[in-house]
């Protein structure tokens, strides 16, 4: 059978014949196949064509959103939607679309709270009020921080093009309080992206809410420290939220060119990241005489 460019024909293939079974072995279908899933999201990382990746994601998000329908409660599948939107808001949308990123974060943000519903700790909903929000989070475990982490990931993709919503101001500390959840429980999962967040709220804040330069640099720092330097975005996200914010025009420049000198191949199996990350620093380079 002759694959397409995004790979996605042999899926609609699979979908199609999976979707036309009845209801129960649908399911049972969908949940004996669900492991073969993690192999596409690895070979996505893995992808260094930006252009390629951006086709596959895509296509492949909506054919998972198909088997979602299908199987509502997967977690799997849940988790990959959550996932698939954030990052695919991140890498491709939040910097020349910024109002469909906006959508596509909150999606990803509803498809995680449907996951978190699934965890003992958020069993009867998710609340609003911050102690009874904190109290859920306690409950939480060191297994539980995938979900933990991509969620907040989400929410604080939509906040932080939010930033003039009130409810965004105060969705805030919510996620201010799962990332935190996430860094007590595994400081290191995803190369400690966690920091990068609190580095990027830390940065962009005036100091009379939060704002401390310092602070952005020591989070930004740590997540490099996790990664063995290899990380690229935490130098991205340094010299975007701190180095530009204090103004300082030779360690912005540094920063962004030790992403671009960096080899593909610095984070094996996660060629994607490092694309994305130089991207970016191409994109902040040609931005410099706005933001200095």
């Amino acid at each position: 059978m002759k694959r397409t460019r995004t790979g996605t024909y042999p899926i609609i293939v699979v979908i199609f014949s999976l979707l036309t079974l009845g209801c129960s072995i649908q399911k049972m279908a969908i949940r004996s196949t669900s492991g073969l899933f993690q192999y596409g999201i690895e070979a996505i990382y893995a992808e260094p064509d930006l252009q390629f990746a951006r086709e596959a994601i895509a296509a492949n998000l909506k054919l998972l959103e198909g088997f979602h329908r299908a199987d509502p409660k997967n977690q799997t599948l849940l988790f990959m939607l959550t996932q698939g939107y954030a990052s695919y808001s991140l890498a491709f949308l939040e910097d020349d679309y910024p109002e469909r990123a906006r959508q596509f974060y909150l999606r990803a943000r509803d498809y995680g709270f449907q996951l978190l519903r699934t965890l003992p700790a958020f069993k009867k909903g998710i609340p609003t009020a911050t102690e009874a929000f904190q109290e859920r989070l306690d409950r939480l475990r060191r297994e539980d921080v995938p979900v933990l982490f991509w969620t907040a990931f989400a929410w604080g993709g939509w906040i932080n093009l939010s930033k003039h919503d009130p409810q965004a101001v105060y969705d805030l500390n919510l996620v201010k309080a799962m990332m935190q959840r996430v860094l007590e429980l595994e400081e290191g999962y995803f190369f400690g992206a966690a920091h990068l967040f609190f580095g990027s709220v830390y940065g962009s804040l005036p100091p009379m809410l939060g704002g401390d330069p310092e602070k952005a640099r020591a989070e930004f720092q740590r997540s490099l420290e996790l990664s063995q330097n290899r990380f690229l975005m935490a130098y991205v996200y340094a010299a975007r939220y701190y180095a530009a914010t204090t103004l300082n025009e030779e360690r912005f420049d540094r920063y962004l060119q030790q992403v671009l000198d960096a080899p593909d191949n610095i984070l094996p199996g996660y060629e994607l990241l490092t694309a994305v990350a130089k991207a970016k620093a191409r994109r902040l380079l040609q931005q410099k005489e706005e933001l200095f």
